[in-house]
């Protein structure tokens, strides 16, 4: 009679506490989509959000600082009169770059050094003007009799020192394939934004390496990625024909794609009027180096990569036309970064149950 009780005791453990495990372990998983489904829904709220100025100014007007007032662009006057020059930390083929102060705010004035290359400074004012968003580094102010073009300072500087921001300590938390990946859809935004621009389908066209291309970008203190040089930005319009071709020089290398380089061989020599023109698919083709750049080497990060494989390999189409589109490339991207962050936030779920 007493070993019966005992007997009941024993076998009861095993019917009831499975049960309450599974049950807890279904409730913890129904908290952790609660959460991811929020996160997601943040962040997918954030990045398809208005492409208009996050300071809500209207066109011809900026917001600088804490300042709460829209201020107009600043004039040829404004500039000369209120802008100090501090030092120069730049220099390219088109204009001269300077650290400058203004009501005690770092800005930057770029001014143009070679008079023959006056229209793509210009075109680049044009651009920088009229593609106003998010995606591009506020403009403060120009003066064109002048050549002068005034614009946000981010102490950061360009794409090109990102890893080594990335080894300092006050930024090293940030050097995790997560943040390293939202560079990369940050990326793909701005490319997404230049294909289907207020102004039309435009070709960023200063790329012919992964060095130039990384110059055009800036990287903001709160690790995100603006376009900065609008120089060579040329539209394409293909229900009318029209085509674009960067620069009037050979391209060559496999940074740019198979149709910007001279398809004739060595044994004709290369001609401008005879180069093909092509579409707004080069970038496309250089989008797998760039994100490679992106994702370094850090841990994690290869799983990014395999994830990836497929949309990458499609960008390298030789066809141009069986490339995917930048909307499709950045869509993907979404969905690598919501899979992976589930996989990261319930490892081994599947396997318990």
């Amino acid at each position: 009679m007493e070993k019966k009780p005992h007997f009941v005791r024993r076998e009861f453990p095993p019917r009831e506490v499975p049960s309450v495990s599974l049950v807890l372990l279904l409730a913890a998983v129904l908290l952790l989509n609660a959460f991811l489904y929020l996160y997601l829904n943040k962040f997918y709220i954030a990045s398809r959000r208005t492409e208009a100025d996050p300071n809500l100014c209207p066109f011809g007007y900026f917001k600088l600082g804490t300042v709460k007032n829209c201020s107009p662009w600043l004039s040829c006057e404004a500039i000369n009169r209120e802008v100090r020059k501090l030092k120069c930390v730049g220099e390219g083929a088109v204009k001269k770059v300077f650290l400058s102060e203004w009501k005690e705010n770092k800005v930057v004035l770029s001014q143009l050094t070679n008079l023959e290359l006056k229209e793509d400074f210009l075109h680049g004012l044009k651009m920088l003007k009229a593609l106003q968003s998010k995606h591009v580094v506020r403009l403060l102010g120009y003066c064109e009799q002048q050549f002068t073009i005034l614009t946000e300072y981010h102490p950061l500087g360009s794409l090109r020192g990102l890893n080594e921001t990335l080894h300092m300590p006050r930024y090293k938390a940030m050097n995790t394939w997560h943040r390293r990946f939202m560079l990369a859809i940050d990326y793909m935004s701005i490319i997404r934004y230049l294909h289907s621009s207020p102004l039309g389908t435009l070709v960023m066209c200063d790329s012919n390496d992964l060095d130039k291309v990384l110059s055009q970008y800036l990287l903001t203190t709160d690790f995100h990625i603006l376009v900065n040089d609008l120089d060579a930005l040329p539209l394409v319009n293909k229900s009318a024909g029209v085509l674009v071709k960067c620069g009037h020089r050979e391209l060559r290398g496999e940074f740019v794609a198979p149709e910007q380089r001279w398809p004739y061989g060595e044994e004709v020599p290369f001609r401008d009027d005879l180069m093909p023109p092509y579409d707004e698919k080069t970038d496309i083709w250089k989008i797998p180096d760039v994100s490679n750049f992106f994702l370094g080497h850090v841990e994690g990060s290869d799983i990014v990569r395999l994830h990836l494989f497929d949309i990458h390999a499609a960008c390298k189409k030789k066809d141009p036309a069986e490339r995917p589109s930048a909307q499709e490339v950045l869509d993907t991207y979404r969905k690598v970064l919501t899979l992976l962050i589930r996989e990261a936030a319930m490892p081994g779920t599947r396997e318990m149950l």
